[in-house]
């Protein structure tokens, strides 16, 4: 049996979160096209009588401006120590070189296949240059183009990797598809819908904190408040009549309700913590 870890790192909106929850077949992570959505090391766990892997999906490496950012390089950070296989993600309109540079400085100490991604969004002759461009190397064992938003691309992936994945007993039962906690995405599902409806920056200063978590025959109640930066964040979120935090909560509902397989009842609560993405406490307070 084929046991290990695997790390897919890359520059923002490469697609890391959209590969993750194809290689898994769940939406773990948050997909938008928003950069730096995702801020913590999310790992998620395929296992067939065969191989279990445990694929960390990573924050995009970038120059860190809050202490929030500082945490999230991190957890990446983290990632580079431990792993037996990289997964270096390109998205194929990107500048190679800067993924080129950025790969080079990461210093790897395991292997990585270089996975060329959104190849439906250009021409065949330039998915045959990337995978000679990235071939040559030195941190390259392999390079494969694919699209993560095609159902077949767990396939073409998981053929790649078990080879330089070693033989070994698995480290989590085989049903389980995360080492998180439920009411982490639960957080995040909530938190995705907030980078759906809302534009500018309050997506990128907000945070979703569960407060409540209970189950209770046929129904699951939550509470959650999402934190905001200035009261006029909190009046943006909030809506006229509190019409655009409604329509976060009941879609976000609908979505934990198809995660659980179970009925929620979910109330949301807006409030505003100044400079929370600077603060040491309200950053552990929220899970970073």
């Amino acid at each position: 049996m084929r046991v290990g870890f695997v790390n897919i790192l890359g520059y923002p909106n490469a697609g890391k979160s959209t590969l993750l929850n194809a290689l898994i077949g769940e939406k773990l992570a948050i997909v938008s096209p928003k950069v730096q959505t995702t801020r913590h090391r999310i790992k998620g766990i395929a296992s067939t009588s065969d191989y279990q892997v445990v694929f960390s999906d990573t924050p995009g490496i970038i120059e860190p401006k809050y202490k929030l950012h500082e945490r999230m390089m991190a957890s990446v950070r983290g990632a580079l120590e431990d792993g037996d296989l990289a997964i270096l993600l390109v998205d194929l309109k990107d500048d190679w070189q800067r993924c080129d540079q950025l790969f080079s400085s990461l210093h790897l100490k395991v292997p990585a296949l270089v996975v060329l991604n959104k190849k439906d969004v250009v021409t065949a002759e330039k998915v045959k240059e990337g995978l000679s461009y990235f071939s040559e190397k030195p941190y390259c064992k392999k390079v494969i183009a694919i699209s993560a938003k095609k159902d077949q691309v767990a396939q073409s992936i998981f053929k790649e990797i078990l080879p330089f994945l070693p033989e070994g007993d698995p480290f989590f039962d085989t049903d389980q598809i995360s080492d998180l906690q439920t009411r982490f995405f639960v957080g995040e599902i909530i938190r995705g819908k907030i980078y759906d409806h809302m534009d500018e920056e309050i997506p990128y200063h907000s945070a979703v904190m569960v407060r409540e978590f209970k189950e209770k025959p046929g129904l699951i109640r939550i509470l959650a408040d999402i934190i905001v930066n200035r009261e006029t964040q909190k009046g943006i979120l909030l809506g006229q009549k509190g019409a655009t935090i409604k329509k976060i909560g009941s879609e976000a509902r609908v979505d934990i309700e198809t995660f659980l397989q179970q009925k929620v009842y979910l109330e949301l609560f807006v409030k505003v913590r100044p400079r929370w993405r600077d603060n040491e406490l309200f950053l552990n307070e929220y899970g970073y």
